[in-house]
């Protein structure tokens, strides 16, 4: 009899995990992927859409090209999950397995944020991404904010980046004059773990005219005086709010006992829970690294050397190194690059490489490789 893994959620760690064990498997991986979406999107491409320089169509990778030998895909939604019994229910009917990986990413708290919902535009999500393609367009004087409402949050560059492209694309539309960006953000410079990522991201909003609020969350918005309040209370007026929602793990995670302060807490060297038979890896999870999709990649790695270990009964394990590389969109059509390292020292390090046309290629030949690698084209 096959030993069965299940694995919900098919994000980055969900598809290179289910990829790993069926090419080392083959038939016998029974790895069943369960995600409530139809289609894959790299986070990045979000940006893209959102400032109109790629269709929504083109960066959907659908699952129903997923074919893997030994993995199933079903488009369920998790409705309930017993780590102790392995057992979760889904909108489709119950799935038992000898291994448990929960991969389901975070989901954006809109209510956290009074006023967000109705006042303010979320750029994080695919839906948020779409709905700004439309919005943009119409803003063509006034203050732009890119605000920050909770931390940690997903692809710590991002929000840096859409302020970035923000001010290429107004420049484009010749309206950059007549428009103000401002950055607000909870932490005290760009990308903490690298200050020298961090000093160019600030050259860059200074030549670009882009104010920078470091240290401060937007706590609030009131959406019938376009005003955005930060965590002190300081008021922002806004003619286009530009929100990254805060993060909380989905609601059927914390239901399942599984999580501590909102996470799934994990052994950050073997993303083990404390449920035998049972990790968690991602976004979902508190490891000690950054919630963006490389890391979660390089985790499922070591999850996937674990489970065939296990299944050739062995007992090779990997451990996880916390090293991951960020690409940043520096606008200009240039991208910069930043590798990080979180556990090898006292403290995480990063190491940060200038923005160029080179790293552009780079960038999208990772989009590129991971597309071909999971899907097959």
């Amino acid at each position: 009899m096959n030993t069965r893994v299940l694995v919900l959620g098919a994000g980055f760690g969900g598809l290179e995990l289910a990829t790993t064990l069926s090419e080392a498997l083959g038939e016998d991986a029974d790895v069943t992927l369960i995600d409530k979406n139809d289609a894959f999107v790299f986070g990045y491409a979000k940006l893209d859409v959102m400032f109109g320089r790629t269709p929504p169509e083109a960066v959907r990778l659908h699952y129903r090209d997923i074919a893997k030998p030994g993995v199933q895909f079903l488009q369920q939604t998790v409705t309930a999950i017993d780590p102790e019994a392995r057992r979760v229910t889904t909108d489709g009917g119950v799935h038992e397995a000898e291994f448990l990986i929960v991969a389901l990413g975070a989901d954006y708290d809109l209510d956290a944020t009074p006023g967000l919902a109705e006042g303010g535009n979320e750029f994080y999500s695919v839906e948020g991404a779409e709905r700004l393609r439309e919005v943009l367009p119409t803003f063509s004087q006034g203050r732009a904010i890119v605000g920050v409402c909770g931390a940690p949050f997903k692809c710590p560059p991002a929000p840096s980046e859409a302020a970035l492209l923000l001010h290429d694309y107004l420049s484009e539309r010749g309206i950059r004059d007549d428009c103000e960006i401002s950055f607000v953000i909870p932490f005290e410079i760009p990308i903490p773990p690298s200050p020298d990522t961090s000093r160019a991201l600030l050259e860059a909003f200074a030549e670009r005219d882009i104010e920078f609020l470091s240290g401060h969350r937007v706590s609030s918005l009131d959406p019938a005086r376009s005003v955005a309040v930060l965590d002190d209370g300081t008021e922002l007026p806004y003619d286009l709010f530009l929100g990254v929602p805060k993060h909380r793990a989905p609601e059927v995670v914390l239901a399942s006992g599984m999580t501590e302060d909102g996470y799934v807490p994990v052994s950050s060297r073997t993303l083990e829970t404390k449920f035998p038979g049972v990790y968690a890896l991602g976004d979902v999870a508190t490891v000690g690294v950054p919630k963006a999709g490389v890391f979660s990649e390089r985790q499922a790695g070591v999850v996937a050397t674990a489970l065939i270990s296990k299944l050739r009964s062995g007992d090779e394990s990997g451990e996880y190194d916390g090293t991951g590389s960020c690409y940043i969109e520096f606008g200009a059509g240039r991208v910069g690059r930043v590798d990080v390292d979180f556990f090898s020292g006292p403290k995480p390090t990063g190491t940060f490489q200038e923005p160029s046309r080179e790293l552009v290629a780079e960038k999208r030949h990772f989009g590129s490789s991971r597309g071909a690698r999971w899907f097959g084209h």
